[in-house]
Protein backbone atom coordinates (compact mmCIF):
# COMPACT_ATOMS: atom_id res chain seq x y z
CA UNK A 1 0.00 0.00 0.00
CA UNK A 2 1.13 3.24 -0.92
CA UNK A 3 0.61 6.33 1.78
CA UNK A 4 0.00 9.04 -0.58
CA UNK A 5 -3.07 6.74 -2.03
CA UNK A 6 -4.40 5.32 1.53
CA UNK A 7 -6.52 6.52 4.43
CA UNK A 8 -4.43 7.05 7.29
CA UNK A 9 -5.48 10.25 9.35
CA UNK A 10 -2.67 10.72 11.90
CA UNK A 11 -3.17 13.21 14.68
CA UNK A 12 -0.34 15.11 16.55
CA UNK A 13 -2.90 16.00 19.75
CA UNK A 14 -4.29 13.64 21.77
CA UNK A 15 -7.89 14.05 21.53
CA UNK A 16 -9.55 14.80 25.20
CA UNK A 17 -12.24 12.85 25.62
CA UNK A 18 -9.37 9.94 25.02
CA UNK A 19 -8.36 8.00 28.66
CA UNK A 20 -6.14 5.46 28.46
CA UNK A 21 -3.32 5.35 25.66
CA UNK A 22 -5.00 2.18 23.33
CA UNK A 23 -7.97 4.71 22.94
CA UNK A 24 -5.25 7.92 22.28
CA UNK A 25 -2.96 5.95 20.24
CA UNK A 26 -5.77 4.35 17.99
CA UNK A 27 -6.90 7.26 17.25
CA UNK A 28 -3.84 9.51 16.73
CA UNK A 29 -2.46 6.76 14.54
CA UNK A 30 -5.47 6.46 11.97
CA UNK A 31 -7.22 3.35 13.37
CA UNK A 32 -10.46 4.39 14.41
CA UNK A 33 -12.93 7.29 14.73
CA UNK A 34 -15.74 7.76 16.70
CA UNK A 35 -19.64 7.58 15.56
CA UNK A 36 -21.56 7.64 18.54
CA UNK A 37 -20.47 7.00 22.65
CA UNK A 38 -19.14 3.52 22.59
CA UNK A 39 -19.41 3.27 18.57
CA UNK A 40 -16.57 3.56 16.21
CA UNK A 41 -15.39 3.14 12.37
CA UNK A 42 -12.55 1.08 12.27
CA UNK A 43 -10.09 2.67 9.23
CA UNK A 44 -8.06 0.80 6.64
CA UNK A 45 -5.04 0.64 9.68
CA UNK A 46 -7.68 -0.60 12.06
CA UNK A 47 -9.02 -3.00 9.94
CA UNK A 48 -5.79 -4.95 8.76
CA UNK A 49 -4.87 -5.09 12.51
CA UNK A 50 -8.61 -6.98 13.38
CA UNK A 51 -7.90 -9.21 10.03
CA UNK A 52 -4.65 -10.47 11.53
CA UNK A 53 -6.04 -11.25 15.07
CA UNK A 54 -8.79 -12.63 13.91
CA UNK A 55 -6.77 -15.07 11.02
CA UNK A 56 -4.78 -16.10 13.68
CA UNK A 57 -8.43 -16.80 16.04
CA UNK A 58 -9.64 -18.68 13.00
CA UNK A 59 -6.46 -20.68 12.48
CA UNK A 60 -6.67 -22.01 15.89
CA UNK A 61 -10.50 -22.24 16.17
CA UNK A 62 -9.69 -25.21 13.41
CA UNK A 63 -7.00 -26.26 14.14
CA UNK A 64 -9.27 -27.55 17.36
CA UNK A 65 -11.64 -28.90 15.58
CA UNK A 66 -14.08 -26.18 15.68
CA UNK A 67 -16.63 -25.29 13.17
CA UNK A 68 -17.28 -21.62 11.80
CA UNK A 69 -21.13 -20.05 11.45
CA UNK A 70 -22.50 -16.88 11.29
CA UNK A 71 -24.96 -16.28 13.45
CA UNK A 72 -27.31 -13.19 13.01
CA UNK A 73 -26.59 -10.03 15.16
CA UNK A 74 -30.68 -9.66 15.72
CA UNK A 75 -32.15 -12.33 17.65
CA UNK A 76 -35.97 -12.58 18.96
CA UNK A 77 -36.73 -11.99 21.83
CA UNK A 78 -38.92 -15.57 22.11
CA UNK A 79 -35.65 -17.50 22.33
CA UNK A 80 -34.30 -15.55 25.26
CA UNK A 81 -37.30 -15.35 27.22
CA UNK A 82 -37.04 -19.77 26.71
CA UNK A 83 -33.52 -19.12 28.72
CA UNK A 84 -35.07 -16.80 31.41
CA UNK A 85 -32.64 -13.95 30.49
CA UNK A 86 -35.05 -11.23 28.64
CA UNK A 87 -36.03 -10.08 31.81
CA UNK A 88 -32.96 -10.97 33.79
CA UNK A 89 -30.36 -9.49 32.00
CA UNK A 90 -30.88 -6.11 32.32
CA UNK A 91 -30.52 -2.85 31.22
CA UNK A 92 -27.44 -3.68 28.21
CA UNK A 93 -29.71 -6.05 26.50
CA UNK A 94 -31.09 -3.19 23.92
CA UNK A 95 -34.14 -4.02 23.54
CA UNK A 96 -36.51 -2.92 20.42
CA UNK A 97 -39.81 -3.87 17.99
CA UNK A 98 -39.93 -4.61 14.33
CA UNK A 99 -43.32 -3.08 12.30
CA UNK A 100 -44.91 -6.15 13.33
CA UNK A 101 -44.78 -4.95 17.00
CA UNK A 102 -42.60 -8.11 17.63
CA UNK A 103 -39.92 -8.26 20.32
CA UNK A 104 -36.18 -8.75 19.43
CA UNK A 105 -32.68 -7.65 20.92
CA UNK A 106 -29.39 -6.95 19.51
CA UNK A 107 -27.51 -9.85 20.76
CA UNK A 108 -24.83 -9.42 23.34
CA UNK A 109 -24.06 -13.41 23.24
CA UNK A 110 -25.78 -16.23 21.11
CA UNK A 111 -26.09 -18.78 23.83
CA UNK A 112 -29.68 -19.04 23.30
CA UNK A 113 -29.36 -18.47 19.12
CA UNK A 114 -26.78 -21.80 19.10
CA UNK A 115 -28.57 -23.99 21.48
CA UNK A 116 -31.57 -23.16 19.31
CA UNK A 117 -29.80 -23.95 16.26
CA UNK A 118 -28.37 -27.13 17.62
CA UNK A 119 -31.95 -28.51 18.82
CA UNK A 120 -32.76 -28.49 15.54
CA UNK A 121 -29.92 -30.31 13.92
CA UNK A 122 -28.29 -32.72 16.33
CA UNK A 123 -30.32 -35.10 17.74
CA UNK A 124 -28.13 -38.38 18.78
CA UNK A 125 -25.00 -38.78 20.92
CA UNK A 126 -23.46 -40.12 17.35
CA UNK A 127 -23.55 -36.28 16.40
CA UNK A 128 -21.46 -35.36 19.71
CA UNK A 129 -19.66 -33.61 20.27
CA UNK A 130 -19.73 -30.57 18.45
CA UNK A 131 -18.21 -27.35 18.41
CA UNK A 132 -19.65 -24.35 16.47
CA UNK A 133 -17.83 -20.45 16.81
CA UNK A 134 -18.13 -17.16 14.77
CA UNK A 135 -16.77 -14.25 15.04
CA UNK A 136 -18.92 -11.05 14.80
CA UNK A 137 -20.39 -8.38 16.21
CA UNK A 138 -21.78 -7.78 19.77
CA UNK A 139 -23.75 -4.77 21.26
CA UNK A 140 -24.14 -4.58 25.01
CA UNK A 141 -25.74 -0.76 26.19
CA UNK A 142 -22.93 -0.33 28.74
CA UNK A 143 -23.75 2.94 31.37
CA UNK A 144 -20.81 4.21 30.31
CA UNK A 145 -18.82 2.76 27.47
CA UNK A 146 -15.25 4.24 27.72
CA UNK A 147 -11.65 3.82 26.59
CA UNK A 148 -12.39 3.21 22.89
CA UNK A 149 -12.26 -0.25 21.85
CA UNK A 150 -11.68 -1.37 25.23
CA UNK A 151 -15.02 -1.12 26.54
CA UNK A 152 -17.66 -0.21 23.77
CA UNK A 153 -20.89 -0.70 23.18
CA UNK A 154 -20.89 -2.67 19.70
CA UNK A 155 -17.47 -4.90 19.38
CA UNK A 156 -16.48 -7.57 17.43
CA UNK A 157 -16.12 -11.04 19.37
CA UNK A 158 -14.83 -14.51 18.63
CA UNK A 159 -17.53 -16.76 20.44
CA UNK A 160 -17.49 -20.63 20.63
CA UNK A 161 -20.26 -23.04 22.11
CA UNK A 162 -19.68 -26.84 22.72
CA UNK A 163 -21.97 -28.99 22.85
CA UNK A 164 -21.47 -32.95 24.27
CA UNK A 165 -22.96 -36.34 25.93
CA UNK A 166 -20.89 -36.55 28.57
CA UNK A 167 -19.11 -34.43 31.43
CA UNK A 168 -16.05 -36.19 30.74
CA UNK A 169 -16.79 -34.90 26.75
CA UNK A 170 -17.03 -31.21 28.26
CA UNK A 171 -14.22 -31.22 30.22
CA UNK A 172 -12.02 -32.63 27.44
CA UNK A 173 -12.83 -29.68 24.75
CA UNK A 174 -12.54 -27.39 27.67
CA UNK A 175 -9.53 -28.36 27.81
CA UNK A 176 -8.72 -28.24 23.99
CA UNK A 177 -10.01 -24.24 23.61
CA UNK A 178 -7.54 -23.57 27.19
CA UNK A 179 -4.78 -24.43 24.67
CA UNK A 180 -6.10 -22.82 21.50
CA UNK A 181 -6.14 -19.59 23.83
CA UNK A 182 -2.96 -20.19 24.78
CA UNK A 183 -1.57 -20.51 21.41
CA UNK A 184 -3.58 -17.57 20.35
CA UNK A 185 -2.29 -14.89 22.66
CA UNK A 186 1.45 -16.46 22.28
CA UNK A 187 0.96 -15.73 18.41
CA UNK A 188 0.49 -12.60 19.37
CA UNK A 189 3.56 -11.88 21.36
CA UNK A 190 0.96 -11.17 24.13
CA UNK A 191 2.38 -11.43 28.11
CA UNK A 192 -0.87 -12.76 29.53
CA UNK A 193 -2.05 -14.99 32.66
CA UNK A 194 -4.97 -17.55 32.62
CA UNK A 195 -7.01 -16.98 36.09
CA UNK A 196 -9.77 -18.55 37.83
CA UNK A 197 -13.18 -16.09 37.49
CA UNK A 198 -16.66 -15.98 38.29
CA UNK A 199 -19.26 -16.65 35.21
CA UNK A 200 -21.18 -13.55 35.85
CA UNK A 201 -24.42 -13.20 33.61
CA UNK A 202 -23.41 -16.20 31.16
CA UNK A 203 -23.94 -18.81 33.97
CA UNK A 204 -22.35 -22.01 34.81
CA UNK A 205 -20.40 -23.81 37.10
CA UNK A 206 -16.55 -23.08 36.20
CA UNK A 207 -14.78 -20.61 34.08
CA UNK A 208 -11.70 -18.81 33.57
CA UNK A 209 -10.52 -15.82 32.01
CA UNK A 210 -7.74 -14.90 30.22
CA UNK A 211 -5.66 -11.65 31.02
CA UNK A 212 -2.87 -9.59 29.10
CA UNK A 213 -1.35 -8.34 31.71
CA UNK A 214 -0.08 -4.40 31.56
CA UNK A 215 0.22 -1.65 34.47
CA UNK A 216 -2.94 0.16 33.11
CA UNK A 217 -5.16 -2.66 33.43
CA UNK A 218 -9.31 -2.48 34.36
CA UNK A 219 -8.91 -5.33 36.07
CA UNK A 220 -7.26 -6.63 39.32
CA UNK A 221 -5.70 -9.90 38.87
CA UNK A 222 -4.50 -12.13 42.17
CA UNK A 223 -1.13 -14.45 41.68
CA UNK A 224 0.77 -16.32 44.13
CA UNK A 225 4.39 -15.66 45.13
CA UNK A 226 4.60 -19.63 45.34
CA UNK A 227 2.18 -21.57 43.24
CA UNK A 228 0.57 -21.39 39.84
CA UNK A 229 -2.78 -19.96 41.36
CA UNK A 230 -3.75 -16.87 39.65
CA UNK A 231 -7.71 -15.22 39.65
CA UNK A 232 -9.15 -12.33 39.28
CA UNK A 233 -10.43 -10.60 42.59
CA UNK A 234 -14.39 -11.59 42.16
CA UNK A 235 -12.73 -15.24 41.91
CA UNK A 236 -9.94 -15.32 44.63
CA UNK A 237 -10.70 -17.25 47.83
CA UNK A 238 -9.67 -15.82 51.31
CA UNK A 239 -8.84 -18.36 53.87
CA UNK A 240 -10.56 -17.96 56.85
CA UNK A 241 -8.42 -18.30 59.80
CA UNK A 242 -8.49 -21.84 61.93
CA UNK A 243 -6.75 -19.93 65.22
CA UNK A 244 -9.03 -18.98 68.10
CA UNK A 245 -10.26 -15.59 68.35
CA UNK A 246 -8.35 -13.54 70.91
CA UNK A 247 -10.16 -13.90 73.96
CA UNK A 248 -12.93 -12.04 75.05
CA UNK A 249 -14.46 -13.13 78.08
CA UNK A 250 -13.06 -9.92 80.18
CA UNK A 251 -14.64 -7.52 77.19
CA UNK A 252 -16.88 -5.49 79.05
CA UNK A 253 -20.72 -5.27 77.91
CA UNK A 254 -21.00 -3.46 74.55
CA UNK A 255 -22.59 0.44 75.35
CA UNK A 256 -23.41 2.85 72.72
CA UNK A 257 -21.07 5.94 72.84
CA UNK A 258 -21.18 9.41 71.14
CA UNK A 259 -19.55 9.91 67.99
CA UNK A 260 -20.86 12.75 66.64
CA UNK A 261 -20.82 13.39 62.32
CA UNK A 262 -18.31 10.16 62.70
CA UNK A 263 -19.61 7.84 60.01
CA UNK A 264 -16.97 6.56 58.08
CA UNK A 265 -14.34 3.70 59.02
CA UNK A 266 -11.06 6.00 59.25
CA UNK A 267 -13.11 8.96 61.13
CA UNK A 268 -14.47 6.72 63.83
CA UNK A 269 -11.39 5.10 64.29
CA UNK A 270 -9.29 8.40 63.92
CA UNK A 271 -11.44 9.23 67.25
CA UNK A 272 -11.29 6.52 69.14
CA UNK A 273 -8.00 5.94 68.50
CA UNK A 274 -8.24 2.22 67.41
CA UNK A 275 -6.92 0.04 64.39
CA UNK A 276 -9.41 0.61 61.20
CA UNK A 277 -9.97 -3.22 60.88
CA UNK A 278 -11.55 -3.20 64.65
CA UNK A 279 -14.02 -0.56 62.64
CA UNK A 280 -17.07 -3.15 61.40
CA UNK A 281 -18.76 -1.86 58.20
CA UNK A 282 -22.26 -3.18 58.13
CA UNK A 283 -23.68 -2.69 54.78
CA UNK A 284 -27.25 -3.12 53.73
CA UNK A 285 -28.32 -4.43 50.47
CA UNK A 286 -31.19 -5.64 48.55
CA UNK A 287 -30.90 -8.94 47.60
CA UNK A 288 -33.51 -10.11 45.48
CA UNK A 289 -35.93 -7.42 46.54
CA UNK A 290 -35.06 -9.05 50.35
CA UNK A 291 -32.75 -6.45 52.96
CA UNK A 292 -30.08 -8.01 53.75
CA UNK A 293 -26.57 -6.47 56.08
CA UNK A 294 -22.97 -7.42 54.54
CA UNK A 295 -20.66 -7.43 57.73
CA UNK A 296 -16.62 -6.91 57.28
CA UNK A 297 -13.62 -4.96 58.90
CA UNK A 298 -12.82 -1.76 58.40
CA UNK A 299 -9.89 -2.38 56.22
CA UNK A 300 -11.90 -4.85 53.83
CA UNK A 301 -14.22 -4.43 51.08
CA UNK A 302 -17.25 -5.96 50.14
CA UNK A 303 -17.25 -8.50 47.31
CA UNK A 304 -20.60 -8.37 45.58
CA UNK A 305 -19.94 -11.21 43.53
CA UNK A 306 -18.91 -13.63 46.43
CA UNK A 307 -21.68 -12.46 48.35
CA UNK A 308 -24.35 -13.10 45.45
CA UNK A 309 -23.31 -16.20 45.61
CA UNK A 310 -23.20 -16.86 48.92
CA UNK A 311 -27.16 -15.24 48.90
CA UNK A 312 -28.03 -17.67 45.87
CA UNK A 313 -29.63 -14.53 44.78
CA UNK A 314 -29.17 -13.22 41.07
CA UNK A 315 -30.04 -9.66 41.75
CA UNK A 316 -27.70 -7.41 44.70
CA UNK A 317 -28.02 -3.25 44.81
CA UNK A 318 -27.77 -1.11 47.88
CA UNK A 319 -31.09 0.14 49.88
CA UNK A 320 -32.38 3.43 49.32
CA UNK A 321 -31.10 5.92 51.90
CA UNK A 322 -35.05 5.81 52.69
CA UNK A 323 -35.05 1.89 53.43
CA UNK A 324 -31.89 2.07 55.81
CA UNK A 325 -33.36 4.85 58.09
CA UNK A 326 -36.36 2.92 58.32
CA UNK A 327 -34.26 -0.39 59.28
CA UNK A 328 -32.00 1.65 61.70
CA UNK A 329 -33.75 4.06 62.56
CA UNK A 330 -30.95 6.65 62.30
CA UNK A 331 -28.83 8.29 59.48
CA UNK A 332 -26.90 6.96 57.12
CA UNK A 333 -23.07 5.74 58.46
CA UNK A 334 -24.27 4.40 62.14
CA UNK A 335 -26.03 1.08 61.20
CA UNK A 336 -24.63 -1.75 63.25
CA UNK A 337 -25.71 -5.55 63.73
CA UNK A 338 -27.04 -5.39 67.32
CA UNK A 339 -31.29 -5.38 67.38
CA UNK A 340 -30.80 -5.15 63.63
CA UNK A 341 -33.82 -7.72 62.29
CA UNK A 342 -32.36 -9.00 59.05
CA UNK A 343 -30.15 -11.66 57.64
CA UNK A 344 -26.69 -10.89 58.76
CA UNK A 345 -24.22 -12.20 56.07
CA UNK A 346 -20.89 -11.85 58.10
CA UNK A 347 -17.21 -12.36 56.77
CA UNK A 348 -14.79 -14.87 58.16
CA UNK A 349 -12.67 -11.73 59.18
CA UNK A 350 -15.61 -10.42 61.55
CA UNK A 351 -15.70 -13.39 63.81
CA UNK A 352 -11.60 -13.40 64.43
CA UNK A 353 -11.45 -10.35 65.76
CA UNK A 354 -12.52 -10.47 69.47
CA UNK A 355 -13.93 -7.07 70.35
CA UNK A 356 -15.06 -5.30 67.76
CA UNK A 357 -16.52 -1.33 67.00
CA UNK A 358 -20.13 -1.26 64.73
CA UNK A 359 -22.79 1.27 64.38
CA UNK A 360 -25.50 1.74 67.40
CA UNK A 361 -28.42 2.21 65.19
CA UNK A 362 -28.89 5.74 66.35
CA UNK A 363 -27.78 8.75 64.90
CA UNK A 364 -23.88 9.68 65.72
CA UNK A 365 -23.06 6.83 68.13
CA UNK A 366 -21.58 3.99 67.56
CA UNK A 367 -21.20 0.55 70.18
CA UNK A 368 -17.89 -0.06 71.97
CA UNK A 369 -16.92 -3.39 73.15
CA UNK A 370 -19.05 -5.60 70.67
CA UNK A 371 -18.05 -9.39 70.92
CA UNK A 372 -19.35 -11.19 67.29
CA UNK A 373 -21.34 -13.99 68.41
CA UNK A 374 -21.91 -12.50 72.20
CA UNK A 375 -23.56 -9.57 71.09
CA UNK A 376 -25.01 -10.54 67.58
CA UNK A 377 -25.26 -13.54 66.08
CA UNK A 378 -24.24 -13.81 62.01
CA UNK A 379 -27.18 -15.84 60.28
CA UNK A 380 -24.42 -16.57 57.74
CA UNK A 381 -20.10 -16.48 58.01
CA UNK A 382 -18.66 -17.43 54.97
CA UNK A 383 -16.04 -15.58 52.33
CA UNK A 384 -17.71 -12.64 51.39
CA UNK A 385 -14.23 -9.78 50.61
CA UNK A 386 -11.41 -8.44 48.27
CA UNK A 387 -8.28 -10.71 48.65
CA UNK A 388 -5.51 -7.98 49.54
CA UNK A 389 -1.77 -8.35 48.45
CA UNK A 390 0.03 -10.08 51.27
CA UNK A 391 -2.44 -12.32 52.95
CA UNK A 392 -1.75 -16.16 52.59
CA UNK A 393 -2.43 -17.70 49.17
CA UNK A 394 -5.91 -20.33 49.92
CA UNK A 395 -3.98 -22.97 47.31
CA UNK A 396 -0.32 -23.42 48.26
CA UNK A 397 -1.23 -21.97 51.98
CA UNK A 398 2.94 -20.90 51.25
CA UNK A 399 3.01 -18.05 49.28
CA UNK A 400 1.43 -14.85 49.78
CA UNK A 401 -1.21 -13.10 47.33
CA UNK A 402 -0.01 -10.18 44.91
CA UNK A 403 -2.09 -7.98 42.65
CA UNK A 404 -1.44 -7.35 39.10
CA UNK A 405 -3.46 -5.33 36.65
CA UNK A 406 -4.91 -6.35 33.72
CA UNK A 407 -6.86 -6.94 30.66
CA UNK A 408 -9.77 -9.61 29.98
CA UNK A 409 -9.25 -10.96 26.61
CA UNK A 410 -10.41 -14.24 26.83
CA UNK A 411 -13.19 -16.30 28.69
CA UNK A 412 -14.21 -19.73 29.06
CA UNK A 413 -16.93 -21.65 30.50
CA UNK A 414 -18.22 -24.55 31.48
CA UNK A 415 -21.74 -24.22 31.03
CA UNK A 416 -23.36 -27.54 31.79
CA UNK A 417 -27.00 -28.01 31.18
CA UNK A 418 -27.98 -24.12 31.82
CA UNK A 419 -29.11 -23.63 28.49
CA UNK A 420 -29.92 -26.68 26.91
CA UNK A 421 -32.55 -27.90 30.25
CA UNK A 422 -34.45 -24.15 29.93
CA UNK A 423 -34.42 -24.99 25.96
CA UNK A 424 -35.14 -28.10 25.65
CA UNK A 425 -32.05 -29.15 23.60
CA UNK A 426 -31.95 -32.64 24.38
CA UNK A 427 -30.03 -35.44 22.78
CA UNK A 428 -30.85 -39.47 22.04
CA UNK A 429 -28.48 -41.65 24.20
CA UNK A 430 -26.90 -45.30 23.95
CA UNK A 431 -30.09 -46.54 25.43
CA UNK A 432 -32.59 -44.49 23.02
CA UNK A 433 -33.40 -41.74 26.25
CA UNK A 434 -33.41 -38.23 26.13
CA UNK A 435 -31.06 -36.26 27.91
CA UNK A 436 -30.47 -32.69 28.05
CA UNK A 437 -26.91 -31.58 26.43
CA UNK A 438 -23.88 -30.41 28.18
CA UNK A 439 -22.28 -27.49 27.25
CA UNK A 440 -19.27 -24.89 26.98
CA UNK A 441 -18.67 -21.52 25.86
CA UNK A 442 -15.82 -19.64 25.04
CA UNK A 443 -15.52 -16.07 24.12
CA UNK A 444 -12.17 -13.96 22.76
CA UNK A 445 -12.71 -10.24 22.45
CA UNK A 446 -11.05 -9.02 19.07
CA UNK A 447 -10.80 -5.05 19.12
CA UNK A 448 -10.50 -5.61 23.07
CA UNK A 449 -7.06 -7.59 22.12
CA UNK A 450 -5.46 -5.32 19.94
CA UNK A 451 -6.27 -2.55 22.16
CA UNK A 452 -4.85 -4.44 25.14
CA UNK A 453 -1.78 -4.96 22.77
CA UNK A 454 -1.23 -1.71 22.64
CA UNK A 455 -1.83 -0.80 26.13
CA UNK A 456 0.88 -3.54 27.12
CA UNK A 457 3.53 -2.52 24.15
CA UNK A 458 3.99 1.33 23.46
CA UNK A 459 6.41 4.02 24.22
CA UNK A 460 6.29 8.07 24.24
CA UNK A 461 6.36 7.76 20.85
CA UNK A 462 3.28 5.50 19.77
CA UNK A 463 2.36 1.79 19.07
CA UNK A 464 4.49 -1.13 19.61
CA UNK A 465 3.15 -3.57 17.82
CA UNK A 466 4.14 -7.26 17.71
CA UNK A 467 5.13 -8.79 14.60
CA UNK A 468 2.20 -10.69 14.45
CA UNK A 469 -0.45 -7.27 14.89
CA UNK A 470 0.95 -5.01 12.94
CA UNK A 471 -0.72 -3.16 10.19
CA UNK A 472 2.43 -4.28 8.06
CA UNK A 473 5.28 -5.75 8.10
CA UNK A 474 7.64 -2.84 6.82
CA UNK A 475 7.27 0.76 6.34
CA UNK A 476 9.66 1.83 3.42
CA UNK A 477 10.60 5.52 3.88
CA UNK A 478 11.79 7.15 1.20
CA UNK A 479 13.06 10.67 2.34
CA UNK A 480 13.34 12.84 -0.46
CA UNK A 481 10.50 12.14 -2.87
CA UNK A 482 11.85 15.43 -5.15
CA UNK A 483 14.22 13.20 -6.67
CA UNK A 484 13.10 11.08 -9.58
CA UNK A 485 16.29 8.57 -9.14
CA UNK A 486 15.64 8.16 -5.90
CA UNK A 487 11.78 7.60 -6.69
CA UNK A 488 12.16 5.12 -9.13
CA UNK A 489 14.42 3.46 -6.81
CA UNK A 490 12.49 2.94 -4.15
CA UNK A 491 9.46 2.38 -6.10
CA UNK A 492 11.71 -1.11 -7.63
CA UNK A 493 12.47 -1.69 -3.85
CA UNK A 494 8.47 -1.57 -2.74
CA UNK A 495 7.87 -3.51 -5.35
CA UNK A 496 10.89 -6.58 -4.52
CA UNK A 497 9.36 -6.44 -0.91
CA UNK A 498 5.87 -7.07 -2.40
CA UNK A 499 6.94 -9.77 -4.57
CA UNK A 500 8.76 -11.75 -2.10
CA UNK A 501 5.76 -11.75 0.35
CA UNK A 502 6.46 -8.82 2.89
CA UNK A 503 3.81 -7.19 3.64
CA UNK A 504 5.05 -3.52 2.99
CA UNK A 505 3.84 0.15 3.54
CA UNK A 506 5.39 2.38 1.19
CA UNK A 507 5.36 6.11 2.50
CA UNK A 508 5.94 8.24 -0.84
CA UNK A 509 3.98 11.19 0.41
CA UNK A 510 5.97 14.67 -0.44
CA UNK A 511 6.24 15.37 3.13
CA UNK A 512 8.86 16.34 5.17
CA UNK A 513 10.91 13.37 6.35
CA UNK A 514 10.48 14.27 10.01
CA UNK A 515 7.03 14.22 9.20
CA UNK A 516 7.38 10.57 7.66
CA UNK A 517 9.38 9.27 10.54
CA UNK A 518 7.32 10.12 13.20
CA UNK A 519 4.46 8.97 11.68
CA UNK A 520 6.15 5.31 11.07
CA UNK A 521 6.67 5.71 15.08
CA UNK A 522 3.32 6.48 15.88
CA UNK A 523 1.82 3.45 13.72
CA UNK A 524 4.41 1.08 15.24
CA UNK A 525 4.99 -0.62 12.09
CA UNK A 526 8.06 -3.32 13.19
CA UNK A 527 10.78 -2.52 10.64
CA UNK A 528 11.30 1.02 8.90
CA UNK A 529 13.21 0.69 5.38
CA UNK A 530 15.02 3.87 5.41
CA UNK A 531 16.10 5.52 1.60
CA UNK A 532 17.80 8.65 2.40
CA UNK A 533 21.18 10.03 3.05
CA UNK A 534 23.04 7.14 3.91
CA UNK A 535 21.83 5.92 0.76
CA UNK A 536 23.07 8.65 -1.11
CA UNK A 537 26.30 8.78 0.66
CA UNK A 538 27.17 5.26 1.09
CA UNK A 539 24.99 3.05 -0.81
CA UNK A 540 23.49 1.62 2.00
CA UNK A 541 20.13 1.36 3.13
CA UNK A 542 18.80 1.70 6.79
CA UNK A 543 17.08 -0.98 8.72
CA UNK A 544 15.34 0.41 12.21
CA UNK A 545 13.98 -1.61 14.74
CA UNK A 546 10.92 0.07 15.98
CA UNK A 547 10.76 -1.45 19.68
CA UNK A 548 14.69 -1.21 20.12
CA UNK A 549 15.64 1.64 18.08
CA UNK A 550 18.41 -0.02 16.72
CA UNK A 551 19.46 0.71 13.18
CA UNK A 552 21.34 -1.34 11.07
CA UNK A 553 22.94 -0.46 7.59
CA UNK A 554 22.80 -3.41 4.20
CA UNK A 555 23.24 -2.93 1.09
CA UNK A 556 20.16 -3.64 -1.54
CA UNK A 557 21.66 -7.32 -2.19
CA UNK A 558 21.18 -8.16 1.10
CA UNK A 559 17.88 -6.49 1.89
CA UNK A 560 15.24 -9.18 1.38
CA UNK A 561 17.50 -11.55 2.77
CA UNK A 562 17.50 -9.41 6.22
CA UNK A 563 14.47 -8.30 6.53
CA UNK A 564 12.89 -11.96 6.42
CA UNK A 565 15.87 -12.82 9.43
CA UNK A 566 14.41 -10.83 11.49
CA UNK A 567 10.43 -11.40 10.80
CA UNK A 568 10.97 -14.95 11.52
CA UNK A 569 12.63 -13.59 15.57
Amino acid sequence: MRFSQALIPTLKETPRDAEVISHQLMLRAGLIRKVASGIYTLLPMGVRVIRKFEAIVREEMNRSGAQEVIMPMVVPASLWQQSGRWTKYGPELLRFKDRHDNDFLLGPTHEEVITDLVTQTVKSYKQLPINLYQIQSKFRDEIRPRFGLMRGREFGMKDAYSFHNTWESLDQTYEDMRQAYERIFSRCGLGFRMVQADSGAIGGSVSAEFMVLADTGEDAVITCSHCHFAANVEAATCTANDTAPPNSSNVPAAVAILTPGKKTVAEVAEFLNVDNKFVIKTMIYLADNSPIAALICGHHEVNEIKLKHVLGVSELVFASESLVKKLTESELGYAGPIGLNIPLITDHSVMQCGEIITGANQSNHHMQHVVPGRDFVPTTVADIRNAVSGETCSQCNTGQYEIRRGIEVGHIFKLGETYSDKMNCQFTDQDGKNKPMIMGCYGVGIGRTVAAAIEQSHDDKGIVWPKALAPFEVVLILANTKDATLLDFSNQLYNRLQNEGIDTLFDDRAENPGIKFKDAELIGIPFHIIVGKTWEKEGLLEIKNRRTGEIIKVTEADLISHIKKLLEH
